[in-house]
């Protein structure tokens, strides 16, 4: 959406507001008001600690996804953790499984349930339904996760705006070869594997009242696979076959609209289908903000407002679906300058604060 557009758009709604002083109010009857947006500006930054907190408050940050700390999955502690949140203004909306990471197989201490590997499998799926109890107890409503074997995925970065490194994927330019501890997993083998872990974690989630929300895989790779694995959260048909194993209104995605774009040929309009499938189906329960240039298995992560996704309409079509929690920024471009990502995420902040409030206003 250009400028002119969106202006467009947005000019009509001077009318309906008059401004006394510094205090903007509504004048249009209470009857033909809008429903107002839902969704919320959010993080996943960590660590959890008062310094994060109060600068994800001075950013306009007040719902986030926490860490606790090694020792934290208590729950007193959890709670502990939530009762922080809240003495800075801000609401702990969601947690993630500490041992279910986007981490490379290669690289992760505990993958037993997505190596299929009895009995630590039933273990680590033993220990992911105590946390569920363990984050309803303290009044954490949902956990997010990742049910991958090859973590993130990428060729080396590329030069962006400002001196910035993008980080980019080129199908082309990756060795193809490597193997990994997993060996080969076809991609039925992939499906079993989640699907048992769903059948045994999805009914606790609803007893407990807790969402749980997936990530999908990052990116999508041939239908034969890479390394030896099939990526079957890689595709858009994929995460329809996965919300579909186990019906449940606890069963949901963490739908990364980066990593979304990243399946498909033409993001730019394909990804309003996408969020319109899941999200009419009350399926997404954390939005990663991230754009893109590019398209499958050719891409650069980017800052939102310089991919090639229309990240105004995308936030239109979210408010479509009524989507209500979460929207956060995610993979955004480095600098020396920014060690930390501190100045990039606090961009994320404000860009996606700001869209909330302009999509807000209109009719």
């Amino acid at each position: 959406m250009d400028r002119r557009t969106f202006v467009s758009l947005t000019g009509g709604v001077a009318g309906a507001l008059s401004i006394t002083g510094c205090q903007v109010t509504r004048t249009l009857p209470e009857a033909k008001r809008r429903p107002r947006v839902r969704m919320t500006v959010g993080t996943q930054r960590s660590p959890t600690t008062d310094e994060m907190l109060m600068y994800f408050r001075r950013h306009g940050v007040e719902h986030i996804c926490g860490y606790p700390e090694t020792d934290g999955w208590t729950g007193p502690r959890l709670q502990q953790l939530r009762e922080r949140c809240e003495l800075h203004g801000i609401s702990l909306d969601m947690v993630q499984f500490p041992f279910m990471s986007s981490s490379h197989i290669d690289r992760a201490d505990r993958k037993a349930i997505m190596l299929g590997q009895d009995p630590e499998r039933q273990k680590e799926i033993d220990e992911a339904c105590e946390i569920i109890r363990r984050c309803s107890e303290a009044g954490i409503p949902a956990i997010k996760y990742n049910l991958s074997l090859l973590g993130v995925l990428r060729t080396d970065p590329t030069r962006g705006r400002g001196g910035t490194s993008y980080s980019t994927w080129r199908l082309v330019d990756a060795n193809p070869n490597t193997e990994t501890r997993a060996g080969e997993v076809a991609a039925d083998e992939m499906w079993e594997r989640i699907t048992y872990f769903l059948e045994r974690v999805i009914p606790v989630a609803e007893e407990y009242d807790i969402r749980l929300a997936c990530h999908p895989h990052d990116p999508g790779v041939p239908p034969e696979g890479f390394h030896g694995i099939a990526r079957v959260l890689g595709t858009v048909d994929g995460l329809k076959k996965f919300v579909n194993i186990k019906e449940s209104s606890h069963h949901g995605l963490n739908l990364c609209l980066g990593t979304a774009a990243e399946m498909l040929e033409n993001p730019a309009e394909e990804i309003h289908d996408v969020i319109r499938y899941f999200g009419s189906r009350r399926k997404i329960f954390n939005i990663h903000f991230r754009n893109i240039l590019g398209r499958r298995d050719d891409f650069q992560e980017v800052f939102p407002d310089e991919g090639d996704m229309d990240m105004v309409r995308v936030m239109m079509t979210l408010k479509e679906v009524d989507y209500p929690y979460m929207v956060m920024p995610d993979h955004m471009p480095r600098h020396p300058d920014d060690p930390n990502g501190r100045q990039a995420f606090a961009f994320g902040y404000g860009y996606i604060k700001g869209l909330i409030q302009a999509i807000d206003t209109l009719a």
